[in-house]
């Protein structure tokens, strides 16, 4: 995160960087984004790519285990923004929408990280950033024609955004967008690999 030097787009506007982090883990048993991951957490390596990206801030969206998913995001870094999705048992998609509308009004794009995914390369980040402030609606990191996360949407999709429902996330809206999606090859498998079991964190 920058507080001053964060890229603008051509609307003048800043961009933010969303976390969500409000799913039950169920697959995992539970807990799974206060597993264990290197020196701390889970959470902790979505939470350094969301802070190393050129954004003015980094809010978190907590569900299940909303109390101790909070403090363990403030741990990392005390400047977080923490937003509960009350509704989050719906899915990815209200953590999402909830995400989305506590932004400011005058942002101009976010960045959208999910909190099960400690491996995102920090040199993909600035490049997702350009792709859009040049006028892409969004930009998605890929790896060998696997297309993965971040993904930064602009703010003309936030209406789109807002109206999202279920567990889908925004893959419908990104699907949607054709060739004006841009996609921006990674230097490696981290905008792939997610969290979902224990054996998992051995990756």
């Amino acid at each position: 995160m920058q507080d001053k030097g964060e890229r603008r787009l051509a609307t003048g506007g800043p961009l933010e960087a969303v976390v969500l982090a409000a799913g039950a883990g169920a697959r995992f048993g539970g807990r799974k984004l206060l597993a264990p991951w290197g020196s701390g957490v889970l959470l902790d390596g979505a939470l350094a790519a969301a802070f190393a990206a050129p954004t003015r801030s980094v809010t978190v969206v907590t569900g299940a285990d909303s109390q101790a998913v909070a403090a363990a995001a403030r741990a990392f870094n005390p400047a977080v923004r923490i937003i509960h999705a009350a509704d989050h048992a719906e899915g990815m998609a209200a953590s999402l929408r909830t995400g989305i509308a506590s932004l400011p009004p005058d942002t101009a794009a976010a960045f959208v990280f999910l909190g099960d995914m400690p491996r995102v390369p920090p040199s993909v980040l600035a490049p997702l950033a350009a792709a859009v402030a040049a006028g892409a609606p969004a930009a998605a990191p890929q790896r060998n024609g696997r297309r993965g996360n971040p993904v930064v949407i602009a703010a003309s999709l936030f209406p789109q955004i807002l109206a999202l429902t279920g567990d889908a996330g925004a893959r419908r809206i990104l699907d949607g967008l054709g060739e004006q999606l841009a996609l921006i090859e990674a230097p490696d498998d981290g905008v792939l690999f997610d969290v979902d079991r224990p054996e998992d964190l051995r990756g």
